[in-house]
């Protein structure tokens, strides 16, 4: 009895930490949240910085200057989305960068604190602005649904008890570091984000109000993601898509988000 009494403590701590530490996310679900952002947003800028010192960004190409000059529509449209809602907070030490770099997998990531890549491998998936704008506003919304900051407050509920993050980087580092690299995918091309399907259905529903808010004609989405799924047909599907939801269960998902999404889209 006294185990099974010491086991139930446990579990009360435990679901009484949960409910504290959780807050609504933009999408209004609530999350996890034991990550403060100056500790993650401190972590991925260090990361960043790395990753662009070794890849350095393509510059003066038509593709780099779309990458450029798309993602600064879509970071004045996702502003205005997130005021509209009186969240502007979420994203307030945020510096948005997007970047095209070389890389021949089919592949766009984001860090915290709105650190966007672009794979070249990519662009010849993509025909116009408004495609790019699907990839773009997936991954800002992956950043501004602060998914990563969850991933890395389920991994510290398990391994830490529900310790903040701050206060485990300040005793244990390197295991900091790890646990950053772990939820981010960090290895050598820092190419595979390790979000769940419930967070890649929640971006690209997100992203398809964004893109819409910019300006961008959302249905152009379902083209794109045809696109993507006969480009994934052989054995391995391309990096994008390793941990996406299937093809077929995408593009339902994505049609049934247009109408909400259209509600945001002035040409």
């Amino acid at each position: 009895m006294k185990k099974w009494g010491i086991l139930a403590f446990i579990m009360v701590g435990i679901s009484m930490l949960t409910f504290y530490a959780c807050k609504k996310n933009a999408n209004g679900r609530n999350t996890l949240n034991l990550v403060d952002d100056a500790t993650v947003l401190s972590l991925s800028q260090d990361q960043y910085n790395t990753f662009i010192s070794t890849n350095p960004p393509v510059t003066g190409t038509p593709e780099a200057e779309m990458v450029q000059r798309v993602g600064s529509r879509l970071t004045a449209a996702t502003e205005s989305y997130l005021a509209d809602k009186s969240l502007s907070s979420l994203v307030a030490n945020y510096h948005w960068e997007f970047n095209l770099v070389n890389n021949a997998e089919v592949n766009a990531w984001c860090l915290p604190g709105g650190k966007i890549v672009v794979y070249t491998g990519i662009m010849p998936l993509i025909t116009s602005d408004t495609e790019l704008a699907v990839v773009l506003g997936h991954e800002i919304s992956h950043a501004i649904l602060k998914h990563g900051q969850e991933r890395m407050s389920q991994q510290l509920l398990v391994q830490y008890g529900g310790a903040a993050l701050s206060t485990v980087l300040s005793t244990k580092p390197a295991e900091t570091q790890a646990l950053f690299n772990n939820v981010y995918g960090v290895s050598s091309t820092l190419g595979v984000l390790a979000y769940s399907r419930k967070h890649e259905t929640e971006a690209d529903q997100t992203g398809l109000n964004i893109m819409a808010t910019a300006g961008y004609n959302p249905n152009a989405a379902i083209a794109f993601w045809e696109r993507m799924a006969a480009n994934s047909s052989g054995t391995k599907p391309p990096v994008f898509l390793s941990t996406h939801p299937g093809d077929k269960q995408r593009i339902e998902d994505i049609k049934s988000f247009i109408p909400e999404a259209m509600k945001y889209y002035k040409p």
